[in-house]
């Protein structure tokens, strides 16, 4: 899907996870800040660990956004026997996702399924002076997982062949952005699961057009959890992800390259990332893990 020119700020979220409170608390936070739908970009997953699927499919519908597919949508499309995390077998992360993806074909209706599978794999747009590719999880492969510690070399790699200024992502749960060469690479986080700092937050990006720069920010989304986690646990998910919702702790980091296993615990606050005017290298406004 290719939207254009694209004028004004930007929002984009991922992984709302089936986590409804989530969802809808993203939902109020566009309106209060003046974004439309037209200009909300989800990066898929829109279905996973949490106990109200269907009802997140339909808020999203309803509301209206653009959604890039996600290994769960395609799975769920599929009717695949499993999620396509791209978690290892055998691991925590293979073995935990057995009972959300299970609960997750059955209570998300046919309607919805179709919808899923009609989902593009990737969008594009141009705001100001950049062009930008909106991905699950690379251009690659929509469930290959690229952290910050991800090495430059396999960026560059994915940018070349994405053919874009930007590449934004999901996918990996943890919000963050970096110049690469003299392009960039962007993660908006994701909503419906905390990102493992210890907060129970989940996270969004604004790109927003200043002097013909961009600049990227990301900002945390606070919710109800503690509704989000008795649907889990009335819902029969009474599993580490729900614990998650309360902690802030993945309950296992099979995925995370050892960098980002490090920081577990660790409160994230993003500072932004500008994009500047013209192409060329950006300007770091901070480091993106503690603020300094």
């Amino acid at each position: 899907m290719d939207l254009g020119p694209i004028e004004g700020p930007l929002l984009l979220f991922g992984g709302p996870y089936s986590n409804l409170q989530a969802t809808q608390a993203m939902r109020r936070e566009t309106e209060r800040i003046g974004i439309p739908p037209s200009r909300v970009i989800c990066t898929g997953d829109i279905v996973a660990y949490c106990a109200e699927p269907d009802a997140v499919v339909r808020e999203i519908r309803d509301w209206g956004v653009t959604v890039v597919m996600g290994n769960c949508e395609e799975s769920l499309a599929t009717d695949s026997p499993d999620c396509g995390c791209g978690f290892e077998d055998g691991t925590a992360c293979s073995l935990l996702s057995d009972s959300w993806y299970r609960f997750s074909t059955q209570n998300t209706g046919d309607g919805h399924r179709n919808w899923m599978g009609e989902l593009p794999r990737s969008v594009r747009f141009n705001l100001a002076d950049h062009t930008f590719l909106v991905v699950h999880g690379a251009p690659s492969s929509i469930n290959r997982f690229i952290f910050e510690s991800t090495p430059a070399a396999e960026k560059t790699r994915e940018l070349k062949r994405a053919d874009t200024d930007v590449v934004i992502g999901g996918h990996c749960g943890i919000p963050f952005g970096q110049r690469v060469g003299e392009k960039f690479w962007l993660n908006s986080g994701a909503i419906g699961m905390p990102a493992n700092d210890g907060s129970r937050d989940g996270w969004y990006l604004l790109l927003n057009p200043i002097d013909g720069g961009i600049r990227a920010g990301w900002q945390r989304l606070r919710y109800d959890w503690h509704r989000a986690q008795l649907a889990m646990r009335q819902a029969g998910l009474a599993n580490g992800y729900a614990d998650t919702l309360g902690t802030g702790l993945w309950p296992s980091m099979d995925v995370l390259p050892d960098d980002e296993r490090s920081r577990q615990g660790k409160a994230l606050d993003p500072m932004p990332l500008m994009l500047p005017a013209g192409k060329g290298p950006g300007i770091d406004s901070g480091d993106l893990r503690n603020g300094t």
